[in-house]
Parts: C-alpha cells; sequence; structure tokens
C-alpha cells in the first residue's frame, strides 16, 4: 500500500504540474520507499523543464545508483551470538616437505597455486535514519489536502440569508404622513418607550403587516424601520425559503428566525407573505401547507422566545393570506400602504432626478401632474425623460440638459400601474366579508371616488 504523503503528493502535483520542488520532493520519497523507476522519469521529466537544475541531477544519480543487497535475516535456529561472530581464520599454510631426489629433477608441470584465503564478511549496513514525516506534511500542508478530516457541515445554518445595518429613517421618507402615525402608534412608540410599555403592560408580541398597491414603498418603509429601531434588518424572499426537496423549506423558515434571534435586536422581513402563507384552503400542495404551519410556529415562538425580534410582512394581496397568519400575536397590525400623496411624489421625482442634468423642472406641478402613480411609476417617468435627452442629444450631435418638457412628455406616455390593483381592492371591500379588516382602504376608495 503506498504511503500516504507519497499520495497525497500525487494530488497536489496534479493540481500543480509546474512545481519542480514538489516533484522532486515526490521523487526523493520513491527512492527511499524503492520505487527508483519511477523516480528516474520524474528527475528525467524536471531536467526537461530545467536543465541547469541541480537537484534534478543529483535526484536522477540517487535513482540510478544501485540499491544495496539486503543483509539477510536470522534464522530463527541461529542465535544473535552467532550471528554475530567473528569471520573465521585463514586456513593454517602446509609445512614445506624435504626434497626428494625426482623433486630436485626440473618437471613441466606448472607449480601449485596455494588456496587463497577467505576474506571477511562485510558488517551489516546501519538502519536508515527515521523519516521526518512532521516536516514533510508542513511543507506541503498548503498543496496537498489531509487524505481523512472530521465530517463539518458544508453550509453553515443562516449562510444563505444576507443581514444588513440599515442606515435609512422614516425622516428619509418624504411625504406619507398618515402612514408614519399609523406607523408609530401602532409599532414604533411601545417599541421605543420600554418605562410606558412596562406601566401599561404592553406586549411586544406579533407582527406589523403592510398592504398597498406594488411599487409603493412597503420594502423602503421597512428599512425605514429597522434604521428608526438601529436594528440589523433581513429580507427573506420566496426564493430564500421555497425549495423542492420536501422539508427543506420548513427548515429554510426556521434557520431565518434563529439567524434573527441571534442577531437579535433584528427586523425580520417577510416579502410577498401572500405566497409564502398561501390561504390553506387555496393550496392542495403539502409542502405548502407546511411552510405555513412552520411559519406560524416561529411567529408563536412556541420553542425560541423571539425577544428582540421585530417581524414585517408585505404583500400587495392580503385576502390571500391565511387567516391563521392574521390572529393576534402574529400579523395582528396592519397599515395601509397607498400610492404616495403630493409631497411624497415631489420628494421621489427630486431623488431621481438630483443625479441627472436638469433645469428648469418644476416639481410642485410635477407632483400635481402624477396623482395616482405609484415609486416605481415616477422612477420610470424619469427614465423614460432622460432616454428622450439621450437620443435627442445622440441625433442632433449636442448636448442638451433635461428639460421640463421632457418629464411632461414622459407623464403622458405613462400610465398608472396601480389601476389593476385598485380595481381588485374594490372587488374584495364590496364583495367580500366585510368584517372591519379593509376600513381604511374602503375609506380610500371612497375617497378616490371608486366606490
Amino acid at each position: 500500500m503506498e504511503e500516504p504523503l507519497i499520495s497525497s503528493l500525487r494530488r497536489a502535483i496534479a493540481s500543480s504540474p509546474d512545481d519542480i520542488p514538489l516533484r522532486l520532493l515526490l521523487g526523493q520519497l520513491l527512492v527511499k520507499a524503492g520505487s527508483a523507476a519511477e523516480a528516474v522519469s520524474l528527475a528525467a521529466g524536471v531536467l526537461q523543464d530545467a536543465p541547469d537544475n541541480v537537484d534534478a541531477r543529483q535526484l536522477m544519480s540517487e535513482a540510478l545508483a544501485p540499491a544495496p543487497r539486503p543483509t539477510p535475516a536470522p534464522s530463527a535456529a541461529t542465535s544473535p551470538a552467532d550471528s554475530a561472530a567473528p569471520p573465521a581464520a585463514p586456513a593454517p599454510a602446509v609445512p614445506p616437505t624435504p626434497p626428494t631426489a625426482s623433486a630436485e629433477a626440473p618437471t613441466a608441470t606448472a607449480p601449485v597455486t596455494p588456496p587463497a584465503a577467505t576474506p571477511p564478511a562485510a558488517p551489516p549496513p546501519p538502519p536508515p535514519a527515521d523519516f521526518d514525516w512532521t516536516a514533510a506534511e508542513n511543507d506541503v500542508h498548503e498543496l496537498a489536502q489531509p487524505m481523512f478530516t472530521d465530517a463539518q457541515p458544508s453550509v453553515a445554518p443562516g449562510s444563505g440569508f444576507d443581514i444588513e445595518r440599515s442606515v435609512i429613517t422614516l425622516a428619509d421618507v418624504g411625504g406619507m404622513t398618515s402612514i408614519k402615525k399609523r406607523l408609530n402608534a401602532a409599532f414604533l412608540a411601545p417599541l421605543q418607550n420600554p418605562e410606558l410599555r412596562k406601566l401599561y403592560s404592553k406586549s411586544l408580541r406579533g407582527g406589523l403587516l403592510m398592504y398597498g398597491p406594488p411599487g409603493c414603498g412597503k420594502t423602503f418603509i421597512a428599512r425605514a424601520i429597522a434604521g428608526e429601531l438601529g436594528a440589523r434588518f433581513l429580507s427573506v424572499g420566496l426564493s430564500d425559503i421555497l425549495d423542492p426537496l420536501l422539508g427543506n423549506s420548513e427548515q429554510n423558515v426556521h434557520e431565518a428566525f434563529e439567524l434573527a434571534r441571534r442577531e437579535a435586536p433584528c427586523v425580520i422581513f417577510f416579502d410577498e407573505i401572500d405566497a409564502l402563507g398561501q390561504r390553506r384552503s387555496q393550496t392542495r400542495n403539502s409542502a405548502l401547507r407546511g411552510t405555513v404551519n412552520q411559519l406560524l410556529t416561529e411567529l408563536d415562538g412556541v420553542a425560541d422566545q423571539n425577544e428582540g425580534v421585530f417581524v414585517l410582512a408585505a404583500t400587495n394581496q392580503p385576502w390571500d393570506v391565511d387567516p391563521a397568519l392574521r390572529r393576534p400575536g402574529r400579523f395582528d397590525r396592519t397599515v395601509l400602504v397607498l400610492p404616495p400623496d403630493d409631497e411624497a411624489r415631489e420628494s421621489i421625482f427630486r431623488y431621481h432626478l438630483q443625479h441627472r442634468p436638469v433645469e428648469g423642472i418644476e416639481l410642485k406641478a410635477l407632483a400635481r401632474a402624477s396623482a395616482g402613480l405609484s415609486g416605481a411609476d415616477i422612477a420610470y417617468v424619469c427614465e423614460v425623460a432622460a432616454e428622450r435627452a439621450l437620443i435627442d442629444s445622440a441625433e442632433t450631435g449636442e448636448l442638451r440638459l433635461i428639460t421640463m418638457n421632457d418629464v411632461t412628455e414622459a407623464l403622458r406616455e405613462v400610465t398608472p400601474s396601480t389601476t389593476s390593483w385598485l380595481d381588485s381592492a374594490r372587488n374584495v371591500v364590496l364583495f367580500g366579508d366585510d368584517d372591519g379588516t379593509y376600513t381604511e382602504l374602503k375609506s380610500y376608495l371612497k375617497k378616490a371616488r371608486r366606490l
């Protein structure tokens, strides 16, 4: 079986085939392991890349040198004392015989050579010095990974979510005075006044559900609430939760709440809660039902305390949210986020035009002319106005600024995206259960002459 270090070096060389010191180190280990032929091949490859490499020449010499004859192991019948006995003495010389007559006569025979003495046996070679495996591992620890390691989770819990520190507050939200008052009364005042909360025994349980037309700033308001509280902000979307494998969606909901608890104080914000918490009576998908059940468990804080965790959610279709999520202790407080008012529209126009080359822009006139547009609609109006000025500059070859006429023409091209939502809301108010849930929405529709 091949030594672990040699195997590790082979993998490292496969990843870094041009690393000459690493190839020479493997060659030295192969020589010591008795694989001289492979060491020769390695040394030849190094010399082909670096003909003047002295270490490669030395490795080639060591690999081509004849291997020492192995010392035979002592047999069981031979005692250690016998194997260490001194070499046998040479045989004694035969004494000369007296010459005879026949011997004195010259003969044609060659003189007899006396037998050669037996040379002494060579002493056994000294045992090889122990190889420093620790030093060798330290040399290659950055190139080769260990063969066996302790099992560790490949993904840390909660690592799929991004948590941030919000730097905006409600002061950065232009206009929307009525929404700010509602947020302060329903959510912020109890949190920012612990003494009064204790005096009136006000519970911090439950969450806040914001609903309204798309593109009206629900996510921006959620970030502003986090900044107002000085808390971290964790945004959870549909793709962060839903998983095709059974049970993973529920696990993702749990990990999101666990991360918020570890990072407390923290605002956890569920966008499109109608998709995550859809009415269980409207779906036959058991996975979605399990996700709703897990969300209810986390909101109730059955196994864990939600101290310092503030739960916000946003939806465009609150009538599709499971009624169990609207019960006390869960998303029991609601805020209607309507299209921006005049002051808010003026602030939005200013924000999207302040970094563009403009001249003669009348913000108040634009705010009056854009009634019914959402914040996203106004951003698109500014984009269209900039596009008109850009195309005109490209065609004439003369750079010009964005004017009031560009923005006015863009306003004529853009239609409010909130119309379809208001029509759906009107049907819910007219034909749905009049349990007081949408009283604020009903008042707005009457004011907008849609009822």
